[in-house]
């Protein structure tokens, strides 16, 4: 009888399977279930992972559009000024490319919104816990991106700077406090 080598592998698999427990103790039924159920686990894994990516590059294509549209950019001046093609643009906008972090700062830079908040919506960086002036700054409708981010940079640096100076008060009131002599 000839043989095709999926006959084999088929013929061979039940073979395996019609054994049983064999002479030193090894249930290959019990083998073959556990590689059948690992291979559905990794099927379903790959099918979640292929899931969130597309959900990802829809959410940042869609994202991408709809600041284009407000700023009121073709897709060919934003391809122009990002330095990518149209069709990759307009892939990305669609949710069928994932742009990488490097093409996503040259669509912010070309939109002349946050790359932050680009990186944030692709995943890339996680969403930083907001105060209530930031909130305030990022939920004003009559601001654009632009102007917000450039708010809150400021707003933040204003923050580092109170910072920086607490520390140093700080470290001077202890240092001071430690060499006064004792009365």
């Amino acid at each position: 009888m000839n043989m095709t080598p999926d006959d084999e592998v088929s013929d061979g698999a039940s073979r395996v399977g019609n054994q049983g427990v064999g002479n030193h103790g090894v249930d290959n039924q019990g083998i073959v279930a556990k590689v059948s159920e690992a291979t559905d686990v990794v099927a379903e894994a790959g099918d979640l992972v292929a899931s969130v990516v597309t959900t990802a590059a829809s959410d940042i294509g869609s994202y991408i559009r709809s600041q284009r549209e407000a700023a009121q950019v073709s897709l060919r001046q934003l391809a122009s000024r990002a330095g990518v093609s149209n069709p990759y643009l307009s892939q990305i906008e669609r949710g069928l490319r994932k742009p990488s972090a490097e093409v996503l700062g040259q669509i912010a830079k070309g939109l002349r919104v946050s790359s932050e908040a680009l990186y944030v919506r692709a995943g890339f960086l996680e969403e930083r816990p907001h105060g209530p002036v930031r909130d305030a700054l990022l939920g004003d409708p009559e601001i654009t991106e632009r102007q917000k981010h450039v708010l809150i940079e400021i707003y933040d640096s204003f923050r580092r700077e109170n910072e920086q100076t607490r520390t140093t008060n700080d470290a001077g009131t202890q240092t001071q406090a430690s060499t006064e002599p004792d009365p």
